[in-house]
């Protein structure tokens, strides 16, 4: 019986997978720019312009020193943008959690096969730029290969807790403050452009708190080949902590939810 009811499960999760990637691919253009292009288009005009007036940092050209970071944020930012208007949409205005909660899709199924396909969106994206990367030589250690997998644990750390924050609001305009006071700071400030050791001492905390910043530093290590400023179990241990909390989090919210 336990048997069946995994298999069950299963397909359901992967049942709600399919869902959003029979959505994704009749829309995959309009995502096409920000996912692939943005970018690289950022890495040329900061990586390579601004980095030509900034020179180095710690010992590397400010380009292979900026790469990880845009790795680790292009994984948070995709992670924000797909777990807020689309899991919002989905209960406030298409009520298409609704409808898979009158099928056999349990609670755990929508939230699994979620992120599973935000797994599959933030890997294409990581992938595609991991290689356009090595093209202008700013990778230097084979342990860059391993970048797709701490940015997939950076997109579980963010998108667990943002589905579950867009399942309890009842206002889209509470993502403006998601924005404003998460998304942009984490990103400014989270070792992405600059090193975190150059803020002010009691904002350095922060930094610390944000997966982002954890992210960027093992992906910064790997694709440098320097150990990292913490211990890899720390930052692989904070990751995984925050994907678990957050998970948690969103079939708690969730279930309320649907019990609406």
């Amino acid at each position: 019986m336990a048997q069946l009811v995994s298999q069950v499960s299963a397909r359901s999760t992967l049942a709600v997978l399919e869902r959003a990637l029979t959505l994704y691919r009749r829309l995959w253009r309009a995502s096409a720019f920000s996912s692939f292009i943005i970018p690289v288009l950022f890495l040329v005009s900061i990586g390579i312009g601004v980095g030509g007036y900034v020179g180095g940092i710690g010992g590397v050209d400010y380009l292979s020193w900026i790469v990880p970071g845009v790795l680790a944020s292009t994984a948070f930012q995709m992670a924000v943008g797909e777990c807020t208007y689309p899991v919002f949409g989905d209960f406030k205005w298409v009520r298409a959690y609704h409808a898979m909660r009158a099928t056999p899709v349990e609670v755990g199924d929508m939230v699994c096969g979620w992120l599973l396909y935000i797994l599959f969106r933030v890997e294409i994206a990581v992938v595609v730029f991991l290689a356009i990367t090595a093209l202008f030589g700013a990778l230097h250690s084979p342990w860059a290969l391993l970048t797709p997998l701490v940015c997939a644990l950076v997109a579980l750390a963010t998108a667990a807790p943002t589905m579950a924050f867009a399942a309890t609001i009842e206002h889209d305009s509470y993502f403006a403050l998601l924005f404003r006071f998460v998304l942009i700071p984490s990103t400014l400030f989270s070792g992405v452009f600059f090193p975190v050791e150059q803020l002010p001492a009691f904002a350095r905390p922060l930094a610390y708190l944000s997966p982002l910043w954890h992210g960027v530093e093992l992906d910064r290590a790997a694709t440098l080949g320097v150990s990292p400023p913490w211990p890899v179990a720390v930052h692989l241990a904070y990751l995984l902590a925050f994907a678990a909390a957050g998970t948690l989090w969103a079939f708690h919210a969730f279930r309320k939810r649907l019990q609406d």
